[in-house]
């Protein structure tokens, strides 16, 4: 029931999102003196409708988007006579820049309002953790089977982190060239390793590359996907850490904390962009029978079941932390200078701008707007690569969804 809860009130704060970035357009365009023709939310079939001045508003059938009509958005657009003076294509370059970026502004100021929310109401995470070590201390051999007692063995000495010079308070960022971020990560990557391994360490400033000689041990380690403990051989060092914890804020504190934890997901979200094109092979391998890794693009559909399993589980700052990170990917992606998104349109009055500044000082008047008819080409490509990707995540997200639990 609260699976099922949790995916209605996700699915809804998507509908959100998209309602108020098509609002961003909308409310910039009317106040700078353009006719919005038509605000809708959803697509198909029109379930109802209102006119208010010069707008229709309406709600449509299927919630999978949304969209504003600003009179003249080009110079294809036909055009009323009471239009034609305030056509969005005729309008000054700040002005229409204002105008495609009020709804990316509108998803990142609802990601900054969500992640204070988040920082008042729970606390902040670390979003890349760290595998700081506490202490260095010897290898116990075994651990022990009895049920509910895996208590460690007797040992001596200082072990094979402490002997290779690994201290308290170093960063441990890699094991054997492969990052590693969070102690987890720390432990998963060292019971795998044999022999001399080089352990890359982050001392004052400084980054250190540490041979350390594995141990062999005997452990109890658990499945994390079933929940089976087995008894296993794996590599040791001997160094204990813990999760960097999330850090608490009050409504004062938070909002620089805000600030700053928003500028370290940006930059998360700016990388998940460039990694777009190198996770096409990882949804096709989910979708012919392979695994789904946790870190593969989702649809709406797949990251609304994530955000039931979340509230199944009573992790509501997850929740919130994932559709704020939803936001901030809307607003990125939609910067893209790629038509038919508002990046392709602020790039066109971009170009428009430095090529008549070119022509004014060459004495020529102002150049024609562009002709999105020769546009169409590199659209339809657009169009085409994004249907494609989307219905692939759709599918991985029907066939093999994400299971965080």
């Amino acid at each position: 029931m609260m699976f099922a809860l949790g995916v209605l009130v996700f699915a809804f704060g998507i509908a959100a999102s998209i309602a108020l970035h098509e609002a961003g357009h909308m409310w910039t365009a009317q106040k700078l003196g353009m006719k919005v023709r038509r605000y809708y939310i959803g697509f198909g079939p029109r379930i109802f409708s209102f006119r208010r001045g010069e707008t229709e508003y309406g709600l449509k059938a299927i919630p999978a988007g949304g969209f504003c009509d600003i009179a003249g958005m080009t110079a294809l657009d036909e055009l009323a006579p009471d239009e034609y003076d305030r056509a969005m294509y005729k309008q000054k370059t700040w002005k229409r820049l204002v105008v495609m970026s009020g709804g990316i502004g509108m998803n990142f100021l609802l990601g900054i309002i969500l992640i204070y929310v988040l920082a008042v109401a729970w606390a902040l995470p670390q979003l890349r953790p760290q595998a700081t070590v506490a202490e260095v201390s010897c290898v116990a051999p075994s651990q022990a089977g009895e049920e509910g007692n895996y208590a460690l063995a007797p040992c001596t000495g200082t072990g094979p982190a402490g002997e290779a010079g690994i201290r308290p308070g170093d960063v441990i960022v890699a094991v054997d060239g492969q990052e590693v971020e969070g102690f987890y990560a720390l432990v998963e990557a060292t019971r795998a390793a044999t022999g001399t391994v080089d352990f890359t360490v982050e001392r004052d400033g400084q980054t250190l590359t540490v041979p350390v000689t594995v141990e062999q041990v005997q452990r109890y380690v658990e499945d994390t996907r079933t929940g089976e403990i087995t008894s296993e051989t794996v590599g040791a060092i001997g160094v204990t850490g813990e999760e960097n914890r999330p850090t608490e804020y009050n409504a004062i504190t938070a909002v620089p904390g805000t600030l700053k934890f928003t500028g370290d997901l940006m930059v998360i979200t700016a990388q998940s962009l460039l990694d777009l094109p190198s996770k096409v092979s990882d949804l096709w391998t989910a979708v012919t029978g392979g695994e789904r890794a946790v870190d593969t693009p989702v649809s709406v559909v797949g990251a609304s079941v994530i955000g039931g399993q979340f509230a199944e589980r009573g992790i509501w700052q997850s929740f919130v932390l994932l559709l704020a990170q939803l936001n901030f990917f809307l607003g990125a992606f939609n910067l893209l200078p790629l038509l038919p998104l508002d990046g392709g349109h602020m790039a066109v009055a971009v170009y428009e701008r430095i090529r008549n500044w070119i022509r004014g000082l060459r004495g020529l008047p102002d150049g024609a707007p562009v002709d999105y008819m020769k546009l169409l080409p590199l659209t339809y490509v657009a169009v085409v690569i994004g249907g494609a990707f989307m219905i692939l995540t759709l599918t991985a997200d029907i066939i093999n969804p994400i299971q965080l639990f």
